[in-house]
């Protein structure tokens, strides 16, 4: 059983592709699926709290949570899509076993033993749904972030902090990020969808927790790559207490250099209030010339706010 979503069977539209994890792509989603039909979303698998952690931990699945957040995303704004956009997100109350569990993590959970199948499962939820798009997982498997953390015990100690909700919170500097398994299995849908689309975006979210992750995965990493799509990164507008305090649009930038040099990207979206440096700004305002020449639909994503290629 593998239903393909409206979107998978009637998009018209230029094929766009948005990983990332959490409120960050969600945001991207409800922004995507009013510009193009043919939104595919890719989600990490990492998470290891709250209710997500609950149900990884007790049925070994990977953790649904930001699988259940994109789907919501991508649900439409008619009465339909609204109503099951609350249910996905609603969370029971009372002090039982239920308790701080959202539907939608339970109802995903739910077909994926019905059916099997982690991709099967996330596609019927969307036919019910209804939804504006695919979601799939980045790996067919949970995996877990382990990442080496400056400063905890003294200016120049290491420490290794083991899970998503441990490094998203650290109050060290993350010096080196890997994954658990190393070598996930990955989803083949989303190395498809990658060297389809002609466009793919890239946060925003939580930096080392949402965003690179997913290059951790080779197979991705390499699709990422060798794609012919247009990669854009969408810059968190403030950084994130913990993981990213002080970072500054060009420390993203340095940091992806760093890790994923092989990683060009076309475009990057910066929210002008958080370019501090007066000259950056001034010389990113003269190249903010949106391409309108193919006629792309894309114009009005990178109007007023795309800056040169990160060479």
């Amino acid at each position: 059983m593998n239903p393909l979503s409206p979107a998978a069977t009637w998009s018209t539209g230029p094929s766009v592709v948005a990983l990332g994890g959490g409120h960050g792509l969600a945001a991207s989603l409800r922004a995507l699926r009013r510009v193009t039909d043919s939104v595919t979303a890719v989600v990490g698998v990492s998470d290891d709290g709250g209710s997500s952690g609950r149900i990884r931990r007790e049925l070994g699945v990977m953790p649904p949570g930001d699988l259940r957040m994109a789907l919501a995303a991508l649900c439409g704004d008619d009465t339909w899509g609204r109503t099951w956009s609350r249910v996905l997100q609603h969370r029971f109350a009372g002090a039982g076993d239920l308790s701080g569990h959202a539907v939608g993590n339970l109802l995903i959970s739910a077909l994926w033993e019905e059916t099997g199948d982690p991709v099967a499962g996330l596609d019927w939820v969307a036919a019910l749904l209804e939804a504006q798009g695919r979601v799939l997982p980045v790996a067919c498997e949970p995996v877990d972030l382990i990442a080496e953390v400056r400063g905890l015990d003294g200016p120049d100690s290491l420490t290794v902090l083991r899970g998503q909700v441990d490094i998203a919170t650290t109050a060290g500097e993350v010096v080196a990020l890997r994954i658990d398994p190393p070598a996930p299995t990955p989803c083949q849908p989303v190395l498809d969808a990658i060297e389809r689309a002609r466009m793919v975006v890239l946060g925003p979210g939580s930096w080392f927790t949402s965003v690179l992750p997913h290059l951790y995965v080779e197979p991705v990493h390499h699709a990422l790559v060798t794609t012919g799509a247009r990669k854009v990164l969408v810059v968190n507008v403030t950084p994130q207490q913990g993981e990213t305090t002080g970072y500054t649009p060009a420390r993203y930038l340095h940091s992806l250099h760093e890790i994923f040099p092989d990683v060009r990207l076309d475009c990057v979206v910066v929210d002008p209030s958080s370019v501090h440096d007066q000259a950056s700004r001034g010389s990113w305002t003269e190249r903010a010339v949106p391409d309108r020449s193919s006629g792309s639909p894309f114009g009005c994503l990178t109007r007023r706010v795309r800056i040169s290629p990160w060479q």
